[in-house]
Protein backbone atom coordinates (compact mmCIF):
# COMPACT_ATOMS: atom_id res chain seq x y z
CA UNK A 1 0.00 0.00 0.00
CA UNK A 2 1.19 3.55 -0.82
CA UNK A 3 2.78 5.31 2.19
CA UNK A 4 0.50 8.33 1.65
CA UNK A 5 -2.56 6.07 2.09
CA UNK A 6 -1.19 4.69 5.37
CA UNK A 7 -0.52 8.20 6.65
CA UNK A 8 -4.00 9.36 5.68
CA UNK A 9 -5.60 6.33 7.36
CA UNK A 10 -3.59 7.09 10.52
CA UNK A 11 -4.54 10.77 10.22
CA UNK A 12 -8.26 9.92 9.92
CA UNK A 13 -8.35 7.34 12.76
CA UNK A 14 -6.50 9.50 15.30
CA UNK A 15 -8.55 12.59 14.41
CA UNK A 16 -11.87 10.75 14.80
CA UNK A 17 -10.75 9.26 18.14
CA UNK A 18 -9.78 12.70 19.39
CA UNK A 19 -13.08 14.26 18.26
CA UNK A 20 -15.05 11.38 19.79
CA UNK A 21 -13.65 12.18 23.23
CA UNK A 22 -13.67 15.97 22.81
CA UNK A 23 -17.30 16.05 21.66
CA UNK A 24 -18.23 14.23 24.87
CA UNK A 25 -16.26 16.68 27.04
CA UNK A 26 -17.91 19.64 25.27
CA UNK A 27 -21.44 18.30 25.78
CA UNK A 28 -21.97 16.96 22.24
CA UNK A 29 -22.96 13.37 21.47
CA UNK A 30 -19.86 11.29 20.75
CA UNK A 31 -21.33 9.38 17.79
CA UNK A 32 -21.28 12.58 15.71
CA UNK A 33 -17.50 12.21 15.42
CA UNK A 34 -17.91 9.17 13.15
CA UNK A 35 -20.04 10.86 10.44
CA UNK A 36 -17.85 12.33 7.67
CA UNK A 37 -18.25 16.09 7.05
CA UNK A 38 -20.94 16.35 9.76
CA UNK A 39 -18.21 15.88 12.35
CA UNK A 40 -16.48 18.95 10.91
CA UNK A 41 -19.71 20.97 11.20
CA UNK A 42 -19.94 20.04 14.89
CA UNK A 43 -16.27 20.88 15.28
CA UNK A 44 -16.88 24.33 13.76
CA UNK A 45 -19.73 24.83 16.19
CA UNK A 46 -17.46 24.13 19.16
CA UNK A 47 -14.85 26.67 18.03
CA UNK A 48 -17.60 29.11 17.01
CA UNK A 49 -16.71 29.41 13.34
CA UNK A 50 -19.25 29.69 10.49
CA UNK A 51 -20.65 26.48 8.95
CA UNK A 52 -19.59 27.52 5.45
CA UNK A 53 -15.96 26.83 6.42
CA UNK A 54 -16.87 23.26 5.42
CA UNK A 55 -16.44 24.34 1.78
CA UNK A 56 -12.89 25.46 2.52
CA UNK A 57 -12.19 22.08 4.11
CA UNK A 58 -13.00 20.28 0.84
CA UNK A 59 -11.19 22.82 -1.36
CA UNK A 60 -7.88 21.43 -2.69
CA UNK A 61 -4.81 23.16 -1.38
CA UNK A 62 -6.45 24.80 1.63
CA UNK A 63 -7.99 21.73 3.28
CA UNK A 64 -4.82 20.76 5.15
CA UNK A 65 -4.27 24.40 6.13
CA UNK A 66 -7.88 24.66 7.37
CA UNK A 67 -7.42 21.46 9.41
CA UNK A 68 -4.33 22.97 11.06
CA UNK A 69 -6.20 26.19 11.87
CA UNK A 70 -9.18 24.28 13.30
CA UNK A 71 -6.85 22.06 15.36
CA UNK A 72 -5.20 25.15 16.84
CA UNK A 73 -8.59 26.72 17.68
CA UNK A 74 -9.84 23.43 19.16
CA UNK A 75 -6.78 23.20 21.42
CA UNK A 76 -7.39 26.76 22.61
CA UNK A 77 -11.05 25.87 23.26
CA UNK A 78 -9.73 23.18 25.63
CA UNK A 79 -7.50 25.73 27.41
CA UNK A 80 -4.22 24.86 25.65
CA UNK A 81 -3.06 28.40 24.91
CA UNK A 82 0.69 28.61 25.41
CA UNK A 83 2.88 29.27 22.37
CA UNK A 84 4.27 25.72 22.53
CA UNK A 85 0.81 24.12 22.78
CA UNK A 86 -0.59 26.17 19.90
CA UNK A 87 2.41 25.38 17.69
CA UNK A 88 2.09 21.65 18.31
CA UNK A 89 -1.66 21.78 17.67
CA UNK A 90 -1.12 23.60 14.37
CA UNK A 91 1.64 21.30 13.12
CA UNK A 92 0.46 17.86 14.29
CA UNK A 93 -3.12 18.36 15.39
CA UNK A 94 -4.13 14.83 14.36
CA UNK A 95 -1.80 13.54 17.13
CA UNK A 96 -2.11 16.35 19.65
CA UNK A 97 -5.94 16.51 19.78
CA UNK A 98 -6.40 12.86 20.85
CA UNK A 99 -3.48 13.29 23.27
CA UNK A 100 -5.07 16.20 25.15
CA UNK A 101 -8.57 14.65 24.87
CA UNK A 102 -7.55 11.76 27.13
CA UNK A 103 -5.73 13.85 29.73
CA UNK A 104 -7.50 13.81 33.13
CA UNK A 105 -7.38 17.58 33.57
CA UNK A 106 -8.73 18.43 30.10
CA UNK A 107 -11.83 20.61 30.17
CA UNK A 108 -13.77 22.50 27.51
CA UNK A 109 -13.68 26.26 28.21
CA UNK A 110 -14.85 27.50 24.84
CA UNK A 111 -13.12 29.64 22.20
CA UNK A 112 -10.75 32.35 23.31
CA UNK A 113 -12.20 35.90 23.25
CA UNK A 114 -9.69 37.85 21.17
CA UNK A 115 -11.81 40.99 20.71
CA UNK A 116 -9.93 42.87 23.48
CA UNK A 117 -6.47 41.51 22.72
CA UNK A 118 -4.01 43.56 20.71
CA UNK A 119 -2.59 41.24 18.03
CA UNK A 120 1.19 40.94 17.75
CA UNK A 121 3.06 41.69 14.54
CA UNK A 122 3.75 37.97 14.06
CA UNK A 123 0.05 37.16 14.42
CA UNK A 124 -0.98 39.92 12.02
CA UNK A 125 1.46 38.67 9.38
CA UNK A 126 0.51 35.01 9.85
CA UNK A 127 -3.21 35.80 9.60
CA UNK A 128 -2.60 37.89 6.47
CA UNK A 129 -0.60 35.09 4.84
CA UNK A 130 -3.20 32.47 5.74
CA UNK A 131 -5.99 34.65 4.36
CA UNK A 132 -4.02 35.26 1.14
CA UNK A 133 -3.37 31.54 0.63
CA UNK A 134 -7.00 30.61 1.31
CA UNK A 135 -8.41 33.38 -0.90
CA UNK A 136 -5.98 32.70 -3.77
CA UNK A 137 -6.66 28.95 -3.68
CA UNK A 138 -10.43 29.42 -3.70
CA UNK A 139 -10.16 31.86 -6.63
CA UNK A 140 -7.81 29.48 -8.47
CA UNK A 141 -10.12 26.49 -7.93
CA UNK A 142 -13.51 28.02 -8.67
CA UNK A 143 -13.03 31.27 -10.60
CA UNK A 144 -9.78 32.03 -12.46
CA UNK A 145 -6.42 30.34 -12.84
CA UNK A 146 -3.17 31.63 -14.31
CA UNK A 147 -1.88 29.62 -17.26
CA UNK A 148 1.03 29.78 -19.70
CA UNK A 149 0.87 28.57 -23.31
CA UNK A 150 3.49 25.78 -23.38
CA UNK A 151 3.39 24.61 -27.03
CA UNK A 152 2.90 26.06 -30.49
CA UNK A 153 -0.17 23.97 -31.35
CA UNK A 154 -2.42 27.07 -31.44
CA UNK A 155 0.02 29.38 -33.19
CA UNK A 156 -0.73 32.12 -34.05
CA UNK A 157 -4.07 32.43 -32.22
CA UNK A 158 -2.41 31.62 -28.89
CA UNK A 159 1.38 31.79 -28.89
CA UNK A 160 4.11 30.19 -26.82
CA UNK A 161 4.93 32.72 -24.11
CA UNK A 162 1.37 34.03 -23.68
CA UNK A 163 0.53 34.44 -19.98
CA UNK A 164 -3.20 34.31 -19.55
CA UNK A 165 -6.08 33.86 -17.15
CA UNK A 166 -8.45 30.94 -17.62
CA UNK A 167 -12.05 31.42 -16.56
CA UNK A 168 -13.46 28.45 -14.64
CA UNK A 169 -16.91 30.06 -14.42
CA UNK A 170 -17.35 30.20 -18.21
CA UNK A 171 -18.22 26.49 -18.45
CA UNK A 172 -18.75 25.98 -14.70
CA UNK A 173 -16.03 25.10 -12.19
CA UNK A 174 -15.43 21.41 -11.50
CA UNK A 175 -15.48 20.19 -7.94
CA UNK A 176 -11.99 18.60 -7.64
CA UNK A 177 -11.82 14.81 -7.80
CA UNK A 178 -8.90 14.83 -5.35
CA UNK A 179 -9.58 17.59 -2.79
CA UNK A 180 -6.71 16.53 -0.50
CA UNK A 181 -3.79 18.29 -2.15
CA UNK A 182 -0.95 20.76 -1.63
CA UNK A 183 -1.63 24.50 -2.28
CA UNK A 184 -0.80 25.90 -5.73
CA UNK A 185 0.61 22.60 -7.00
CA UNK A 186 -0.94 20.67 -9.87
CA UNK A 187 0.21 17.05 -9.72
CA UNK A 188 3.77 17.25 -8.37
CA UNK A 189 5.08 18.77 -5.14
CA UNK A 190 7.31 21.84 -5.60
CA UNK A 191 11.07 21.19 -5.64
CA UNK A 192 10.55 17.48 -6.35
CA UNK A 193 10.76 15.52 -9.58
CA UNK A 194 7.76 13.24 -9.27
CA UNK A 195 6.35 13.28 -5.72
CA UNK A 196 2.56 13.46 -5.89
CA UNK A 197 1.02 16.66 -4.54
CA UNK A 198 -2.32 15.01 -3.79
CA UNK A 199 -3.83 12.04 -1.97
CA UNK A 200 -6.27 9.67 -3.64
CA UNK A 201 -7.64 7.96 -0.55
CA UNK A 202 -10.56 10.40 -0.55
CA UNK A 203 -12.09 11.11 -3.96
CA UNK A 204 -15.19 12.96 -5.10
CA UNK A 205 -17.31 12.01 -8.15
CA UNK A 206 -17.51 14.32 -11.15
CA UNK A 207 -19.67 17.37 -10.48
CA UNK A 208 -19.65 20.73 -12.24
CA UNK A 209 -21.13 23.96 -10.92
CA UNK A 210 -23.44 25.92 -13.26
CA UNK A 211 -21.49 27.94 -15.83
CA UNK A 212 -22.14 31.02 -17.92
CA UNK A 213 -22.30 28.97 -21.14
CA UNK A 214 -21.57 25.57 -22.64
CA UNK A 215 -18.66 24.73 -24.92
CA UNK A 216 -19.39 25.85 -28.48
CA UNK A 217 -17.77 25.15 -31.84
CA UNK A 218 -14.53 27.14 -32.29
CA UNK A 219 -14.17 28.02 -28.60
CA UNK A 220 -10.58 27.94 -27.37
CA UNK A 221 -10.66 25.58 -24.39
CA UNK A 222 -8.32 24.51 -21.58
CA UNK A 223 -8.79 20.87 -20.61
CA UNK A 224 -7.08 17.98 -18.83
CA UNK A 225 -5.11 15.84 -21.29
CA UNK A 226 -7.19 12.63 -21.73
CA UNK A 227 -4.20 10.43 -22.59
CA UNK A 228 -2.56 11.59 -19.34
CA UNK A 229 -4.42 9.07 -17.20
CA UNK A 230 -1.20 7.02 -17.34
CA UNK A 231 2.25 8.64 -17.41
CA UNK A 232 5.87 7.54 -17.71
CA UNK A 233 7.47 9.89 -15.18
CA UNK A 234 10.64 10.57 -17.18
CA UNK A 235 8.75 10.98 -20.46
CA UNK A 236 5.81 13.08 -19.30
CA UNK A 237 5.81 15.16 -22.47
CA UNK A 238 4.91 12.06 -24.50
CA UNK A 239 1.77 9.95 -24.62
CA UNK A 240 2.24 6.77 -22.59
CA UNK A 241 0.02 4.87 -25.02
CA UNK A 242 2.03 6.03 -28.02
CA UNK A 243 5.24 4.99 -26.23
CA UNK A 244 3.73 1.51 -25.79
CA UNK A 245 2.78 1.38 -29.48
CA UNK A 246 6.28 2.51 -30.50
CA UNK A 247 8.40 0.40 -28.14
CA UNK A 248 6.07 -2.22 -26.67
CA UNK A 249 4.51 -2.21 -23.20
CA UNK A 250 7.16 -4.49 -21.68
CA UNK A 251 9.95 -2.17 -22.78
CA UNK A 252 8.22 0.93 -21.38
CA UNK A 253 7.56 -0.76 -18.04
CA UNK A 254 10.84 -2.61 -17.60
CA UNK A 255 13.54 -0.68 -19.47
CA UNK A 256 16.15 0.54 -16.96
CA UNK A 257 18.52 1.92 -19.61
CA UNK A 258 19.85 5.41 -18.77
CA UNK A 259 19.29 8.30 -21.16
CA UNK A 260 22.76 9.89 -21.62
CA UNK A 261 21.19 13.35 -22.14
CA UNK A 262 19.43 13.34 -18.76
CA UNK A 263 21.33 10.68 -16.76
CA UNK A 264 17.95 9.19 -15.87
CA UNK A 265 15.96 6.22 -17.19
CA UNK A 266 14.26 6.77 -20.53
CA UNK A 267 10.79 6.11 -19.11
CA UNK A 268 10.94 5.76 -15.31
CA UNK A 269 8.05 4.60 -13.14
CA UNK A 270 4.56 4.37 -14.63
CA UNK A 271 1.84 6.15 -12.63
CA UNK A 272 -1.88 6.77 -12.99
CA UNK A 273 -3.48 10.19 -12.49
CA UNK A 274 -7.10 11.19 -11.81
CA UNK A 275 -8.78 13.55 -14.34
CA UNK A 276 -8.20 16.77 -12.38
CA UNK A 277 -4.45 16.06 -12.02
CA UNK A 278 -3.71 15.43 -15.70
CA UNK A 279 -1.72 17.96 -17.69
CA UNK A 280 -3.53 21.12 -18.84
CA UNK A 281 -3.80 21.46 -22.61
CA UNK A 282 -5.28 24.28 -24.69
CA UNK A 283 -6.81 23.72 -28.14
CA UNK A 284 -9.70 24.89 -30.30
CA UNK A 285 -12.93 22.89 -29.96
CA UNK A 286 -13.78 22.19 -33.60
CA UNK A 287 -16.63 19.74 -32.94
CA UNK A 288 -19.03 19.41 -30.01
CA UNK A 289 -21.20 16.49 -28.85
CA UNK A 290 -23.52 15.30 -31.61
CA UNK A 291 -21.39 16.65 -34.49
CA UNK A 292 -19.93 14.57 -37.31
CA UNK A 293 -16.41 15.58 -38.31
CA UNK A 294 -14.58 15.03 -41.60
CA UNK A 295 -11.19 16.23 -42.86
CA UNK A 296 -10.80 16.10 -46.64
CA UNK A 297 -7.43 17.19 -48.09
CA UNK A 298 -6.80 19.45 -45.08
CA UNK A 299 -10.26 21.04 -45.27
CA UNK A 300 -12.35 20.51 -42.14
CA UNK A 301 -16.08 19.84 -42.41
CA UNK A 302 -18.53 19.76 -39.49
CA UNK A 303 -21.91 18.18 -40.27
CA UNK A 304 -21.00 18.36 -43.99
CA UNK A 305 -20.41 22.13 -43.84
CA UNK A 306 -17.02 23.85 -44.13
CA UNK A 307 -15.68 24.70 -40.68
CA UNK A 308 -14.30 28.00 -39.45
CA UNK A 309 -10.80 28.78 -40.76
CA UNK A 310 -8.65 31.10 -38.67
CA UNK A 311 -6.67 33.66 -40.65
CA UNK A 312 -3.53 32.60 -38.82
CA UNK A 313 -4.09 28.84 -39.17
CA UNK A 314 -0.78 27.15 -40.03
CA UNK A 315 0.20 24.29 -42.31
CA UNK A 316 3.53 22.84 -43.39
CA UNK A 317 4.77 23.64 -46.90
CA UNK A 318 7.44 22.01 -49.06
CA UNK A 319 9.82 24.71 -50.30
CA UNK A 320 12.70 24.57 -52.78
CA UNK A 321 15.11 27.48 -53.11
CA UNK A 322 17.97 28.53 -55.35
CA UNK A 323 20.28 26.75 -52.93
CA UNK A 324 20.28 29.39 -50.22
CA UNK A 325 18.57 29.06 -46.86
CA UNK A 326 16.54 31.50 -44.79
CA UNK A 327 18.31 34.18 -42.79
CA UNK A 328 17.44 35.06 -39.18
CA UNK A 329 15.91 38.28 -40.56
CA UNK A 330 13.48 36.29 -42.75
CA UNK A 331 12.70 33.90 -39.88
CA UNK A 332 11.90 36.86 -37.62
CA UNK A 333 9.89 38.70 -40.31
CA UNK A 334 7.60 35.74 -40.96
CA UNK A 335 7.65 34.74 -37.27
CA UNK A 336 8.61 31.16 -38.12
CA UNK A 337 8.78 29.63 -34.64
CA UNK A 338 8.50 25.94 -35.51
CA UNK A 339 11.78 24.26 -36.55
CA UNK A 340 12.48 24.34 -40.29
CA UNK A 341 13.19 20.77 -41.38
CA UNK A 342 15.42 19.94 -44.32
CA UNK A 343 15.75 16.96 -46.65
CA UNK A 344 18.13 16.22 -49.51
CA UNK A 345 16.80 14.68 -52.73
CA UNK A 346 18.09 14.32 -56.29
CA UNK A 347 17.05 17.89 -57.14
CA UNK A 348 18.63 19.57 -54.16
CA UNK A 349 17.75 20.66 -50.64
CA UNK A 350 14.09 20.77 -49.59
CA UNK A 351 12.82 22.91 -46.73
CA UNK A 352 9.67 22.14 -44.73
CA UNK A 353 8.30 25.41 -43.36
CA UNK A 354 5.26 26.04 -41.12
CA UNK A 355 3.45 29.20 -42.22
CA UNK A 356 0.14 30.87 -41.27
CA UNK A 357 -2.42 31.40 -44.04
CA UNK A 358 -1.94 35.18 -44.07
CA UNK A 359 1.83 34.86 -44.71
CA UNK A 360 1.82 32.31 -47.52
CA UNK A 361 1.48 34.61 -50.54
CA UNK A 362 4.16 36.98 -49.29
CA UNK A 363 6.53 34.10 -48.57
CA UNK A 364 6.09 32.72 -52.10
CA UNK A 365 7.43 36.00 -53.49
CA UNK A 366 10.83 35.69 -51.77
CA UNK A 367 13.60 35.87 -54.36
CA UNK A 368 15.24 32.57 -53.40
CA UNK A 369 11.97 30.55 -53.40
CA UNK A 370 11.71 28.55 -56.65
CA UNK A 371 8.85 26.13 -55.82
CA UNK A 372 6.23 26.06 -53.11
CA UNK A 373 3.61 23.36 -52.46
CA UNK A 374 1.28 22.20 -49.72
CA UNK A 375 2.31 19.10 -47.83
CA UNK A 376 -0.79 16.87 -47.77
CA UNK A 377 -0.97 13.26 -46.62
CA UNK A 378 -2.98 11.56 -49.39
CA UNK A 379 -6.37 9.99 -48.79
CA UNK A 380 -6.11 6.30 -47.90
CA UNK A 381 -2.57 6.59 -46.51
CA UNK A 382 -2.53 4.99 -43.05
CA UNK A 383 -0.87 6.94 -40.23
CA UNK A 384 -0.36 4.70 -37.19
CA UNK A 385 -0.27 7.69 -34.84
CA UNK A 386 -3.79 8.77 -35.78
CA UNK A 387 -6.83 7.32 -33.98
CA UNK A 388 -8.10 4.68 -33.85
CA UNK A 389 -4.55 3.34 -34.50
CA UNK A 390 -5.90 0.47 -36.62
CA UNK A 391 -4.99 -0.21 -40.29
CA UNK A 392 -8.68 -0.81 -41.05
CA UNK A 393 -9.17 2.94 -40.60
CA UNK A 394 -6.77 4.51 -43.10
CA UNK A 395 -6.89 7.99 -41.58
CA UNK A 396 -4.16 10.60 -41.33
CA UNK A 397 -3.62 14.26 -40.44
CA UNK A 398 -5.14 15.63 -43.64
CA UNK A 399 -7.76 12.99 -44.47
CA UNK A 400 -9.70 11.85 -41.45
CA UNK A 401 -13.18 10.54 -40.68
CA UNK A 402 -16.10 10.82 -40.89
CA UNK A 403 -16.28 10.51 -37.11
CA UNK A 404 -19.33 10.98 -34.89
CA UNK A 405 -18.69 12.89 -31.64
CA UNK A 406 -20.69 11.12 -28.89
CA UNK A 407 -23.44 13.01 -27.10
CA UNK A 408 -24.86 12.30 -23.65
CA UNK A 409 -27.97 10.12 -23.98
CA UNK A 410 -27.31 9.25 -27.63
CA UNK A 411 -27.20 5.56 -28.60
CA UNK A 412 -24.72 4.19 -31.14
CA UNK A 413 -24.66 0.83 -32.89
CA UNK A 414 -21.48 -1.05 -32.02
CA UNK A 415 -19.85 -4.13 -33.50
CA UNK A 416 -16.43 -5.72 -33.80
CA UNK A 417 -15.40 -3.32 -36.60
CA UNK A 418 -16.29 0.05 -35.07
CA UNK A 419 -15.78 -0.75 -31.37
CA UNK A 420 -12.23 0.66 -31.66
CA UNK A 421 -13.80 4.11 -32.00
CA UNK A 422 -15.58 3.85 -28.67
CA UNK A 423 -13.66 1.30 -26.56
CA UNK A 424 -11.77 3.95 -24.55
CA UNK A 425 -15.01 5.82 -23.87
CA UNK A 426 -16.77 2.68 -22.67
CA UNK A 427 -13.89 1.30 -20.57
CA UNK A 428 -11.96 4.29 -19.29
CA UNK A 429 -14.12 7.40 -19.34
CA UNK A 430 -17.42 5.74 -18.40
CA UNK A 431 -16.06 2.86 -16.28
CA UNK A 432 -17.53 -0.26 -17.88
CA UNK A 433 -16.17 -3.75 -18.35
CA UNK A 434 -15.74 -4.35 -22.10
CA UNK A 435 -14.95 -7.69 -23.75
CA UNK A 436 -14.97 -8.96 -27.33
CA UNK A 437 -15.62 -12.69 -27.77
CA UNK A 438 -16.08 -14.30 -31.18
CA UNK A 439 -16.83 -10.89 -32.73
CA UNK A 440 -19.52 -10.29 -30.11
CA UNK A 441 -19.50 -7.29 -27.78
CA UNK A 442 -20.03 -7.79 -24.03
CA UNK A 443 -20.44 -4.79 -21.72
CA UNK A 444 -20.53 -5.63 -18.03
CA UNK A 445 -20.89 -9.32 -19.00
CA UNK A 446 -23.98 -8.72 -21.15
CA UNK A 447 -23.96 -9.09 -24.94
CA UNK A 448 -25.04 -5.92 -26.70
CA UNK A 449 -25.14 -4.29 -30.11
CA UNK A 450 -25.71 -0.73 -28.90
CA UNK A 451 -24.26 1.66 -26.35
CA UNK A 452 -25.79 4.78 -24.76
CA UNK A 453 -23.26 7.44 -23.81
CA UNK A 454 -23.23 8.90 -20.29
CA UNK A 455 -21.16 12.03 -21.03
CA UNK A 456 -20.76 14.65 -23.72
CA UNK A 457 -17.52 14.58 -25.72
CA UNK A 458 -15.56 17.13 -27.74
CA UNK A 459 -12.99 17.08 -30.53
CA UNK A 460 -10.05 19.47 -30.08
CA UNK A 461 -7.57 20.60 -32.73
CA UNK A 462 -4.73 23.09 -32.83
CA UNK A 463 -4.62 25.91 -35.37
CA UNK A 464 -1.05 24.82 -36.16
CA UNK A 465 -2.47 21.81 -37.97
CA UNK A 466 0.76 19.99 -38.83
CA UNK A 467 2.40 20.57 -35.45
CA UNK A 468 -0.38 19.80 -33.00
CA UNK A 469 -0.83 16.60 -30.97
CA UNK A 470 -4.59 16.88 -30.65
CA UNK A 471 -7.75 14.76 -30.84
CA UNK A 472 -6.58 13.25 -34.10
CA UNK A 473 -3.86 11.54 -32.05
CA UNK A 474 -5.63 10.69 -28.78
CA UNK A 475 -9.35 11.01 -29.41
CA UNK A 476 -12.29 12.59 -27.68
CA UNK A 477 -12.20 14.95 -24.69
CA UNK A 478 -14.86 14.00 -22.09
CA UNK A 479 -16.85 16.79 -20.49
CA UNK A 480 -15.37 15.97 -17.07
CA UNK A 481 -11.94 16.94 -18.46
CA UNK A 482 -13.01 20.48 -19.46
CA UNK A 483 -11.23 23.05 -17.25
CA UNK A 484 -12.15 26.48 -18.56
CA UNK A 485 -11.87 29.15 -21.20
CA UNK A 486 -8.91 31.49 -21.79
CA UNK A 487 -10.26 35.02 -21.40
CA UNK A 488 -7.38 37.43 -20.86
CA UNK A 489 -3.70 37.65 -21.90
CA UNK A 490 -1.87 39.93 -19.47
CA UNK A 491 1.66 39.39 -20.79
CA UNK A 492 3.27 37.86 -23.87
CA UNK A 493 6.99 37.07 -23.91
CA UNK A 494 8.68 35.99 -27.10
CA UNK A 495 10.18 32.63 -26.17
CA UNK A 496 13.14 30.80 -27.67
CA UNK A 497 13.02 30.55 -31.44
CA UNK A 498 14.12 27.02 -32.34
CA UNK A 499 15.49 28.20 -35.69
CA UNK A 500 18.08 30.45 -34.02
CA UNK A 501 21.28 29.37 -32.26
CA UNK A 502 21.67 29.47 -28.48
CA UNK A 503 24.02 32.44 -28.82
CA UNK A 504 21.23 34.41 -30.44
CA UNK A 505 18.72 33.66 -27.66
CA UNK A 506 18.19 36.56 -25.20
CA UNK A 507 17.55 36.23 -21.43
CA UNK A 508 14.13 36.75 -19.84
CA UNK A 509 14.63 40.44 -18.97
CA UNK A 510 15.80 41.21 -22.49
CA UNK A 511 12.93 39.18 -23.94
CA UNK A 512 10.47 41.14 -21.79
CA UNK A 513 12.05 44.45 -22.84
CA UNK A 514 12.00 43.42 -26.50
CA UNK A 515 8.41 42.17 -26.32
CA UNK A 516 7.17 45.32 -24.58
CA UNK A 517 9.17 48.09 -26.25
CA UNK A 518 10.56 46.79 -29.55
CA UNK A 519 8.27 44.02 -30.86
CA UNK A 520 4.97 45.63 -31.85
CA UNK A 521 3.28 42.27 -32.52
CA UNK A 522 4.06 41.01 -29.00
CA UNK A 523 3.25 44.34 -27.34
CA UNK A 524 -0.14 44.21 -29.03
CA UNK A 525 -0.86 40.99 -27.08
CA UNK A 526 -0.42 42.60 -23.62
CA UNK A 527 -3.73 43.10 -21.77
CA UNK A 528 -5.94 41.64 -24.48
CA UNK A 529 -9.12 39.59 -24.34
CA UNK A 530 -9.32 36.17 -26.02
CA UNK A 531 -12.06 35.60 -28.58
CA UNK A 532 -12.96 33.05 -31.24
CA UNK A 533 -11.07 35.01 -33.92
CA UNK A 534 -8.00 35.66 -31.80
CA UNK A 535 -7.15 38.53 -29.45
CA UNK A 536 -8.86 41.88 -29.00
CA UNK A 537 -7.09 45.22 -29.14
CA UNK A 538 -4.53 45.82 -26.41
CA UNK A 539 -5.67 47.65 -23.27
CA UNK A 540 -2.13 48.09 -21.94
CA UNK A 541 -2.26 51.89 -22.25
CA UNK A 542 -5.59 52.00 -20.43
CA UNK A 543 -4.11 49.90 -17.63
CA UNK A 544 -1.07 52.16 -17.32
CA UNK A 545 -3.28 55.28 -17.25
CA UNK A 546 -5.48 53.76 -14.52
CA UNK A 547 -2.46 52.76 -12.40
CA UNK A 548 -0.85 56.20 -12.79
CA UNK A 549 -4.18 57.83 -11.94
CA UNK A 550 -4.52 55.80 -8.72
CA UNK A 551 -0.90 56.48 -7.72
CA UNK A 552 -1.26 60.20 -8.49
CA UNK A 553 -4.54 60.49 -6.61
CA UNK A 554 -3.05 58.74 -3.55
CA UNK A 555 0.04 60.97 -3.65
CA UNK A 556 -1.85 64.25 -3.78
CA UNK A 557 -4.36 63.08 -1.18
CA UNK A 558 -1.51 62.26 1.23
CA UNK A 559 0.16 65.62 0.53
CA UNK A 560 -3.10 67.40 1.25
CA UNK A 561 -3.53 65.45 4.49
CA UNK A 562 0.02 66.40 5.56
CA UNK A 563 -0.72 70.11 5.02
CA UNK A 564 -3.84 69.86 7.16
Amino acid sequence: MDTSYLLLILFSITTVIGLWKMFSLAGEQSWKAFIPLYNFIVWLKLIKKPWWWIFLIITPGVNFLMFSIMSLLMAKAFNKRSFQEKTIAFLIGFIYLPYIAFQKDTVYVGPEDTSKLKPSIAREWSEAIVFAVVAATVIRTFFFEAFTIPTSSLEKSMMVGDYLFVSKISFGAKIPNTPLSFPFAHHTLPFTENTKSYLEWFKLPYFRLPGLASVKNNDIVVFNYPDGDTVALYAQDQSYYQLCRDYGRNVVWNNKEINPETDKPYFGNIVARPPDKRENYVKRCVAIAGDTLLIKNQKLFINSKPAYVAETMQYTYKVKTDGTGFSPKIIEKFDITDPIRTQQDSTGLIYYVNLPNNKVEEFKKLENVKSFESLIEPEGQYNSRIIPHKPTYKWNNDNFGPLYIPKKGATANIDSTNIVLYDRIIRIYEGNKLEIKDDKIFINDRETKTYTFKLNYYFMMGDNRHNSADSRYWGYVPEDHIVGKPVFVWMSIKEQNKNLTSRQQPGFIKKLKTSLFEDASRRARFFTFVGENGLSRSYLIHFIVIVLGIVGFSYFRNKRAEKK
